[in-house]
């Protein structure tokens, strides 16, 4: 029904004026920031966040609503293209259904509107399924947008785990896209589910997860690199998707990094995310806490643990606390540990001597969402992004946080599909293209004829 619904209410609002649609989007954002303490409270409570990660995804969900309204008046108008003497080109972006809008835990209010809002800026309407883990965020987001123009039957709300109401509604005929954010196993099966349909081929927009590495050479700066280290790897407890899993330090400055690292980290303070004082909040569920542990207890016997907890670890407990593993090989890191866990690598002599080949290697594991480079050489920071086969390259800084309109972000091979979120080429992806192509000398003389007769 719901998705019938959608179906129906489509037919109106893709002929609602573009400006109409990106005012309504702008009133949202107003209403967000007016709505900032209640927001931020919602996502301390909810997903755990701390005040600090809270209020910067606020702004990042407030970002992507005025983003959008702008990118849709820009890109929504016909674009005349050139042809001969007497015709008329226009490449025209038209909606093209309802799309089925599936958001993760990590970022509850800040991807779940930022996918909502691309779809709705371009004319689409929305069937939207936050994760299950945090239902009211995405409950008071959908008030605010409904209250801010948007009709009920254009953006509704499905709750549910996404085994059930998820894969419904990928299933569903009449489905006109998905745009999905979440692990890399999920997306395999919403493409095969997508894939396996009857019907039009229906377009996927995924982001997933990354094993995101940090390559710093002899020439960094070691206070800079344990700071965006520390940032990188354990804000947020680790519970991004650019979040630093690797760290490949070159052998000449490793101790004394890794010595920066632990001393840095044994001044965060984590605990009860209500608190200000907390820098590392709790995981999102027992069942990410269970799977992070049981990662901690295979590197325990396969690895060096150079970062212990301050305290000994509660196992019925939700709160990981920072932790760091030294490994032998870049193809020891084989899959991505959502949380507070980074695992180090070293390089410099033998089989890894050159900072070009353990981006090769880095590449060779997959995932290409977000990669760190820390050194002090322009052109080798030059040379290796354009080796990698990333979406997002960082220098000389942490590589989380991208700001919306200012890093485009998304990944490609085991990270993602793009086209990246937050960027001039997003919008777009939610549309069909139509070329219109118009006699203007027989328009003309049809003109001329009608005007005689009338």
């Amino acid at each position: 029904r719901a998705v019938a619904a959608s179906a129906t209410a489509f037919r109106a609002w893709r002929n609602t004026p573009v400006a109409t649609r990106a005012a309504a989007l702008r009133r949202a954002a107003d209403a967000f920031q007016a709505q900032l303490p209640r927001l931020c409270a919602l996502l301390v409570k909810e997903a755990f966040k701390t005040w600090g990660d809270a209020v910067s995804e606020v702004r990042e969900a407030i970002d992507f609503l005025r983003y959008y309204a702008d990118e849709a008046e820009r890109l929504m108008q016909p674009v005349l293209l050139p042809g001969p003497t007497g015709e008329r080109n226009e490449l025209r972006l038209t909606a093209r259904g309802p799309w089925v809008c599936i958001s993760p835990w990590n970022f509850p209010l800040a991807i779940f509107t930022g996918q909502v809002a691309a779809a709705l800026a371009t004319g689409n309407t929305v069937l939207a399924k936050p994760a299950e883990q945090t239902p009211a965020i995405a409950r008071e987001a959908v008030a605010l947008l409904q209250a801010a123009g948007i009709p009920a039957d254009v953006l509704q709300l499905l709750h549910g785990p996404g085994e059930t109401v998820g894969a419904a509604l990928v299933a569903a005929p009449g489905v006109a896209g998905v745009v999905f954010t979440g692990s890399t196993q999920v997306a395999k099966i919403i493409h095969r589910a997508l894939a396996g349909k009857d019907g039009p081929i229906v377009p996927l927009i995924a982001e997933t997860g990354g094993i995101n590495a940090m390559l710093v050479d002899s020439s960094a700066l070691p206070e800079q690199v344990a700071d965006a280290v520390v940032q990188s790897a354990f804000r947020s407890a680790g519970q991004r998707c650019s979040a630093l899993r690797l760290l490949v330090l070159h052998e000449g400055i490793a101790d004394g990094v890794i010595e920066m690292i632990r001393g840095a980290a044994a001044e965060l303070s984590a605990g009860d995310p209500a608190l200000l004082a907390t820098d590392v909040g709790p995981v999102i569920d027992r069942e990410a806490a269970d799977n992070i542990r049981r990662h901690l207890a295979r590197l325990d016997r396969e690895a060096k643990r150079v970062l212990a907890p301050a305290a000994a670890d509660d196992a019925s407990s939700t709160l990981i606390a920072p932790a760091a593993y030294e490994v032998g090989a870049i193809e020891d890191v084989r899959s991505e540990i959502f949380g507070p866990v980074l695992q180090i690598v070293r390089w410099g002599s033998g089989a890894l001597s050159d900072p070009a080949e353990v981006i090769e290697r880095i590449n060779a594991l997959g995932y290409g969402l977000t990669l760190g480079i820390q050194t002090r050489i322009d052109s080798r920071a030059q040379a290796l992004a354009v080796r990698a086969h990333v979406g997002n390259v960082y220098v000389n800084r942490n590589i989380i946080g991208a700001v919306v309109g200012v890093q485009p972000f998304g990944g490609e091979g085991l990270s993602g599909t793009g086209p990246k979120a937050g960027g001039p080429n997003y919008l777009p992806r939610f549309c069909a293209e139509q070329t219109v192509t118009v006699n203007t000398a027989a328009a003309g003389g049809n003109a001329a004829l009608l005007s005689t007769v009338a």
